[in-house]
């Protein structure tokens, strides 16, 4: 199973997502609802990157990535739009493939990032 968090901080701004696991649909490589999310969360981290110069931290590994929005630029609309359809594109995956992918959104502890 794929699980995907969002979540969101004490202001109710998107503020990180960690995903984690691989939808074992097929051989790895192959599979291709676990590439859909990579590239969704891909693009995310590249737009938030490049187009936004936001300030991030990002921890990635083969099947695990976690990226944090610095608080300063949550407010940012850019920011919101990214990080909001990544979420939106996210979840209209797992409702076509809710046994293989779960996404959740969450409070963050109250420990800003």
């Amino acid at each position: 199973m794929l699980r995907v968090t969002f979540y969101e901080d004490s202001r109710q701004r998107l503020s990180s997502f960690v995903a984690k696991g691989h939808t074992e649909l097929a051989a790895h490589g192959e599979d291709i609802v676990c590439a859909a999310i990579s590239a969704i969360l891909q693009a995310a981290r590249l737009g938030l990157e490049q187009h936004a110069a936001a300030g991030l931290t990002i921890r990635q590994q083969s099947g695990d990535m976690e990226l944090a929005v610095a608080s300063e630029d949550r407010d940012r609309e850019d920011v919101r739009a990214i990080l909001g359809t990544a979420l939106l594109a996210c979840d209209a995956i797992a409702a076509q493939y809710p046994d293989a992918v779960a996404v959740r959104r969450e409070t963050e502890a109250p420990v800003e990032q």
